[in-house]
């Protein structure tokens, strides 16, 4: 594998959560910054040394609601 992604959302109840996209990871933080540490370690625990992937994406996802 060389590139895992990751859907970025920010939390109802504040901050931002990551899940990965084709693997059980899940990860969230009360910044950007945060989370960006938090995805590397998640990853790196998550895969055995030299199987990780030598890129992770993250893809902010925003919803947004427009009342008519």
């Amino acid at each position: 594998m060389t590139e895992i992604i990751f859907l970025v959302e920010e939390a109802p109840e504040g901050g931002y959560t990551a899940r990965a996209l084709g693997e059980s990871i899940f990860t969230e933080a009360d910044t950007i910054n945060n989370l960006r540490a938090e995805v590397r370690d998640a990853v790196k625990c998550h895969f055995d040394p030299g199987t990780e992937p030598k890129i992770i994406r993250l893809h902010f996802v925003r919803e947004e609601v427009i009342d008519l």
